[in-house]
């Protein structure tokens, strides 16, 4: 009886260990402000950007509510230094009563250029330390073209399960039930701001209906925008092909190495039937180890990346020349009515 209970004690306690899936991502606005800056004042470096997101797991939501950047003169090769200084400034955050837990991070991206095995190699680093990890990406051009310009993403579930377990082949694709789609989950973003923040927005909020970023809004040119979404995937399809001789040259390798092991065996086969008139003794008819190297088969994970790579490039020219359109057809009715 009271290993009985003892076990049911225990699955009680394991069962409130399980979190509930992530819903929701509440960010304050302040964070955004401050993602927002770094990333755009780092723009024309033409690096990506990292800073470290702070907040809160509640239940289904996830409250980031503080974070701060790392600095760009920080070596890549170095990380001791970037370990020690995300420490020294979770430290000092929390003596000043500030939410220091980490849940994630974020970084800048171009056109929607995020889907990198860097990032997928981060997330799972993450994840060794955190149950849930996010990852926020601020597209800088898409934010200059009038957009958003921010997303929540992280990594599925199953596909962390698969990654964890090896080299992503087509076997283990196909016997996890997994495509390019299965990689990142975007989650739903709200922002929210204090009672403080909203009352000064209302405070001193333009008493026009209209501002200079409304007006910057209306600018018809969208060809440079349209010009790198398009060089991003040209870039993409090359690489794609790429990797599709990969995978074709693999395939002739293997046969190669069928056929070359059937042609051993037979002769091995016919070379026993030889020895067996003659009263000797057979030999084994399997192959030696290491008489025969088959091929590897390559990885499967930049298939899957440039495949969602290509599919943010097509909905960033879809978003933008729709918006053109949209304009385009508002300036042909402004200059009608004049």
């Amino acid at each position: 009886m009271a290993s009985s209970t003892q076990t049911s004690f225990a699955a009680m306690a394991q069962k409130e260990q399980r979190k509930p899936p992530l819903r929701m991502v509440q960010l304050e606005g302040q964070v955004l402000l401050k993602i927002s800056q770094h990333c755009k004042e780092n723009s024309s470096l033409n690096t990506v950007v990292t800073g470290q997101l702070l907040g809160l797991d509640v239940g289904q939501t996830l409250e980031v509510t503080d974070c701060f950047p790392f600095p760009s003169n920080l070596d890549d090769n170095d990380d001791h230094d970037g370990a020690d200084y995300q420490l020294e400034m979770m430290r000092c955050l929390r003596e000043i009563n500030v939410d220091n837990n980490m849940v994630g991070w974020y970084q800048s991206t171009v056109s929607g250029s995020y889907q990198v095995v860097e990032i997928i190699e981060t997330f799972v680093n993450y994840l060794e330390n955190l149950e849930r990890c996010i990852c926020i990406v601020y597209d800088v051009t898409a934010s200059l073209s009038g957009s958003f310009g921010i997303k929540v993403i992280r990594l599925a579930d199953s596909f962390v399960e698969a990654f964890r377990e090896g080299t992503l082949t087509i076997e283990k694709i196909r016997s996890k039930g997994l495509s390019w789609k299965s990689v990142f989950v975007e989650i739903p973003i709200a922002i929210h701001n204090s009672p403080m923040a909203v009352a000064l927005m209302a405070e001193i909020e333009n008493p026009s209906g209209c501002t200079q970023l409304d007006f910057d809004r209306l600018g018809l040119g969208v060809a440079p925008i349209l010009e790198k979404s398009l060089e991003f995937l040209n870039d993409c399809l090359d690489d794609l092909v790429g990797e599709q001789n990969k995978l074709s040259m693999y395939h002739n390798q293997k046969r190669r190495y069928h056929q070359a092991v059937n042609q051993w065996k037979m002769q091995r086969k016919q070379e026993n039937q030889t020895r067996k008139a003659m009263g000797e003794t057979l030999l084994s008819e399997e192959p030696p180890e290491g008489e025969f190297k088959e091929p590897t088969e390559p990885g499967q994970l930049d298939n899957m990346l440039l495949a969602n790579q290509m599919t943010a490039y097509t909905s960033q020219i879809n978003g933008t020349v729709g918006q053109a359109v949209e304009k385009l057809v508002l300036m042909e009715r402004l200059q009608n009515a004049l």
